[in-house]
């Protein structure tokens, strides 16, 4: 049966004029047919929605998250909570992203994701479509490397942990054997890792590139934490797909994003987070001391990425816990607007089509056009006037996901 979504406030998500009352056709799990209400002829057999007065847009898309599963910020839960624990409370995570009108996630690293997705796309869970890295490539005393434990732990709990080209080429592999839909690696230090820093440059040229061969082989690509300079600009020219974080750009790394067509993922969120709230909390100090560090920088350089034309999706680094918490993930919609200067459609973009295409995935979803997945949520308010909206749970009205209704508050 046709399903008929008729009357609302169409934001389509390709940056276009909005449609004041448009028409949705889905057949299936796709879009048949979308328009102008007064365009577009209703099958007399459809099941028909009227969202006079509500906004329409396409699923949000969270281009940069993990499925922790922990619940505070002590970084020892990693270890005195099990992993089964874990990956059952990201159930429930799964679920609150859907219920916030979130269709589709990346999870940029850790195994949980490579389970849930298998139980989320079968039915036996609720949950946002997923795409997973799984294990992230790090070197020793890189990002993903646990810095304060013995290295020999460290490398049982994270077995792409790799030095030198043949050693990176072995971890890519693995990760692709695990499960992961792409690569994720560690091209720079970071805020949350103990002993490097944002600005440190981690793997060679020649280890990124291999690794990134390794992803093409079979059909896939690379996301880059990277957030120093030197680091982002050897992400580049290794050829990753998405720089995530990109806390010190400058022009030169700017226009190597632009004539490569590399996307820009900010996460400005938990950077934010850990400023903001972090210490009430018990984040480690040495986050916080980093984080705050580098927090003016990471807008600065955001700012001079979006008013150079570089693409940028939406990500926010959440997690699980209290900062960090799934359901949560419009803030960075908030952030881009009010701290970056986004117009609220360019940040609606960014969280749909953009976000698409850091996952892989334009051809199949991020607007709302004939022939993609029918993924979309319907919210009072328009965001168009206060991205704001976007947050607030009691807003969201409806989720389809592949033409299938996951929240209905309209009854």
């Amino acid at each position: 049966m046709v399903l008929a979504l008729v009357n609302g406030f169409l934001i389509d998500g390709s940056g276009g004029k909005p449609i004041e009352r448009a028409t949705i056709l889905i057949d299936g799990s796709r879009i048949k047919a979308v328009g102008p209400s007064s365009d577009i002829d209703v099958p007399s057999d459809a099941k028909v929605i009227n969202l006079d007065g509500l906004t329409v847009l396409p699923g949000l898309i969270d281009a940069h998250m993990h499925f922790m599963g922990t619940r505070t910020h002590k970084l020892e839960e990693a270890f005195t909570v099990p992993d089964q624990v874990k990956l059952l409370r990201c159930v429930s995570d799964a679920s609150a992203l859907l219920d916030a009108g979130f269709t589709t996630v990346k999870d940029c690293g850790g195994t949980n994701g490579l389970y849930l997705k298998f139980a989320v796309a079968e039915g036996s869970i609720r949950g946002p479509r997923i795409i997973a890295a799984g294990y992230a490539l790090s070197q020793t005393f890189g990002h993903g490397d646990i810095h304060f434990i013995p290295i020999h732990w460290a490398k049982e709990k994270i077995p792409t942990i790799c030095d030198g080209v043949d050693d990176c080429r072995r971890a890519a592999r693995y990760a692709l054997r695990e499960g992961a839909d792409f690569i994720k690696i560690c091209a720079t230090g970071g805020v949350m890792s103990m002993r490097d820093r944002p600005e440190h440059t981690q793997f060679s040229l020649e280890e990124m590139k291999v690794i990134v061969e390794e992803a093409r082989k079979v059909g896939t690509f690379v996301t880059a934490h990277a957030q120093g300079t030197e680091g982002i600009k050897m992400a580049i020219l290794a050829g990753v797909k998405t720089i995530d974080h990109g806390i010190y750009l400058d022009d030169e790394a700017i226009k190597m994003m632009k004539e490569r067509n590399v996307i820009l993922v900010p996460t400005l969120s938990i950077v934010n987070q850990i400023v903001t709230r972090g210490r009430e909390v018990g984040i480690v100090e040495w986050g916080l001391v980093k984080a705050m560090e580098a927090f003016e920088s990471h807008l600065k350089s955001v700012k001079k990425a979006y008013e150079a034309g570089v693409k940028i999706a939406v990500g926010t680094d959440f997690g699980g816990p209290e900062l960090w918490k799934l359901g949560t993930n419009a803030m960075e919609l908030e952030l881009l607007v009010d701290k970056v200067g986004f117009k609220p459609m360019d940040a609606i973009v960014s969280a749909t089509k953009i976000s698409a295409e850091a996952c892989g995935l334009e051809k199949k979803i991020g607007t709302i056009e004939v022939g993609k997945l029918a993924d979309i949520l319907v919210v009072n308010g328009n965001p168009l006037e206060d991205i704001r909206v976007l947050r607030d749970l009691g807003n969201v009205k409806m989720v389809l996901k592949e033409g299938k209704i996951e929240v209905n508050k309209l009854l």
